[in-house]
């Protein structure tokens, strides 16, 4: 627990983090999200375009801000969603991460539906089109154009391999399309869709195709949209449902090789599923700044306003940051995995999304606590933290749900336990090292399964290392050696299960260990992320207080034998919440300065 010595005596003097001086000559990720930090400017501002006060009445309106999104183009955003061989700036999914979290920590709406929506439209493109669909959707994306993605298949429990579409040959050439699909983001005003459907036994190699479209040139009696209302969610953003009647397009429409369609998605999910639960560690940022803001406008002392039990709210917020950095962990992890270990990443990118709802949304729901009625403030900088109550769980939805997560892993268990866990070398230390440089991201590296887990051997190098000289270290070692029983343990449930053949339905246990397993794969996460910081320029994450309040909820979550916890890394890590808050630096690992 957070003493109430530190609550009342706020933050300690501490080092400042050093951080060399940005060339300005610098194409960085982390310059480029620095320029757009100060391009979007403070958004507690009330005349900001992109300040909370214009998103939340945009929010209300059900719309997009044109003038945040104005701002986004004088950026040159769109850029960023094009690779730099067509023209653009992506090269790497940590560079776009960086670069798009000062858009979501604001409004998830409008990083949705700006620019994600897109990329991840594109990204498929990008991975399985031909020259001349790289370069006609490039070229759109250029000049402004939006792509929408039409893939959820809400009848089915998005079991998108049940797709209600279907396209086989036309008679006269090329192909016919028939059917619909519910929700699709942005197809308003895309000028390129990427449709999945199904081809049956009309091409070799799978029932599923994936196809890249001009709805512009679909005809209008073969081709409609219909607007949905809005939804609780993401009220910004524009959903229609599409249907198609025979719906005549071109044969070199097709995306990748014929009946690839699985495949496509599959290798797309960990990109996508990757990003988006990593972009959501922005919102919950903000929403951590807006009850810290709350916190310190009713401090002690303003009669009627001040917090019924100030220790719990200084718990919640601590707790809050811990499970943020906790979290940042396994995503920084599973982003830098895309380059370093493309072959894993099918494991990681479910389970940072599978973390999502038990940690993120958890933890906001937890902050509204400090709000108490000033949660339903509907504008104003307190207003957005109840958008993003609203918004971020929409993220965790659909394809990249959690039940299309674990079904990512569940396949690959047995041979993790058999061949991977306790005989597979470390992870190298840059995956665990923000920022440090990273070989060229490859489409065609990423692999649907490769039976490899090198983070779970990280953990095994920190327990094997993990000093012992102060209490906190003790209690870090001491969680660590517990979590390395913990994957034994599951090594030893996996490899008793009997095996999937396809006719047996999936048991009860296969879904408890997946869980469990995860977990496993985030104490590694964070005990890679201080080994491998511990010289670096940011003090906080040398220091093991935060990695030590950050296994203690992990193997609470599990279950493992309780240890004890010092108090001075929960006190140690209030320090941090405030002197962050009172720097205008963010809550993630990054931990850069906002405007304000």
């Amino acid at each position: 627990m957070v003493s109430a010595l530190a609550v009342a005596a706020g933050p300690a003097p501490r080092a400042p983090v050093r951080r060399p001086a940005p060339s300005p000559e610098s194409t960085s990720g982390r310059v480029r999200a620095a320029a757009l930090e100060a391009l979007l400017g403070d958004p507690g501002a009330p005349g900001n375009p992109a300040g909370h006060r214009a998103l939340l009445a945009s929010d209300q309106a059900a719309a997009l801000s044109p003038e945040a999104e104005g701002l986004l183009d004088d950026f040159g955003m769109h850029r960023e969603f094009v690779p730099r061989e067509l023209g653009g700036r992506f090269d790497s999914p940590e560079a776009l991460l960086r670069v798009m979290r000062p858009v979501f920590r604001r409004d998830v709406s409008l990083g949705m539906g700006y620019g994600m929506t897109t990329f991840m439209a594109a990204s498929d493109v990008w991975m399985r089109g031909s020259r001349e669909q790289r370069s006609w959707l490039g070229g759109l994306l250029l000049g402004g154009s939006k792509a929408a993605i039409a893939q959820h298949e809400t009848a089915h429990t998005n079991d998108f391999v049940r797709s209600q579409i279907s396209a086989g040959p036309a008679p006269g050439g090329g192909l016919s399309v028939t059917g619909a699909k519910p929700v699709v983001n942005n197809l308003h005003r895309a000028d390129a869709l990427v449709l999945f459907c199904r081809t049956g036994g009309h091409f070799p190699g799978g029932t599923q195709s994936a196809l890249l479209l001009d709805p512009h040139t679909l005809p209008a009696d073969r081709y409609r949209t219909e607007r949905r209302p809005a939804a609780v969610g993401l009220r910004s953003c524009f959903f229609s449902g599409v249907r198609f009647d025979d719906c005549p397009v071109p044969a070199d429409a097709l995306l990748g090789a014929p009946g690839s369609g699985v495949t496509t998605s599959l290798q797309s999910f960990q990109m996508s599923r990757t990003l988006m639960a990593s972009l959501s560690v922005a919102a919950v940022d903000t929403s951590l700044r807006t009850a810290v803001l709350v916190d310190r406008r009713r401090g002690p002392g303003a009669a009627g306003t001040a917090p019924v039990d100030p220790q719990h709210t200084a718990n919640t917020l601590t707790g809050a940051f811990v499970n943020l950095l906790l979290y940042d962990c396994l995503a920084v992890v599973a982003t830098r995995a895309l380059h370093l270990l493309p072959a894993e990443t099918s494991v990681y990118s479910a389970a940072v999304k599978l973390l999502l709802p038990r940690v993120l949304i958890e933890t906001m729901y937890d902050l509204s606590t400090v709000l108490g009625s000033q949660l339903y403030t509907r504008d104003g900088t307190v207003g957005v933290l109840q958008k993003h109550i609203r918004d971020v769980p929409v993220i965790s939805l659909g394809h990249a749900g959690t039940v299309a997560c674990q079904a990512t892993v569940i396949p690959q268990l047995k041979q993790l336990a058999s061949r991977s866990w306790f005989t597979e070398e470390e992870a190298p230390a840059a995956l665990f090292q923000p920022d440090a440089p990273l070989p060229p991201f490859r489409y065609d590296a990423l692999a649907l399964a490769s039976g490899r887990d090198s983070l779970s051997a990280s953990l095994l190098a920190a327990a094997a290392e993990l000093p012992g000289r102060d209490p906190v270290e003790r209690a870090l070692r001491t969680m660590t050696e517990h979590l390395v029983e913990e994957l034994r343990d599951l090594r030893r449930r996996v490899l008793a299960l009997p095996p999937l053949d396809g006719a047996t339905p999936v048991g009860p246990a296969w879904f408890a260990l997946t869980d469990r397993y995860v977990l496993v794969l985030a104490a590694a996460a964070v005990l890679g992320v201080r080994r491998h910081n511990r010289d670096g320029l940011d003090p906080f994450l040398a220091d093991p207080a935060w990695a030590a309040a950050a296994l203690h909820r992990i193997t609470r979550r599990l279950g493992t034998e309780p240890v004890e916890l010092p108090p001075e890394c929960m006190a140690r890590v209030h320090q941090e919440v405030l002197a962050r808050f009172g720097d205008r630096r963010s809550y993630d690992l990054h931990n850069t300065p906002l405007p304000g």
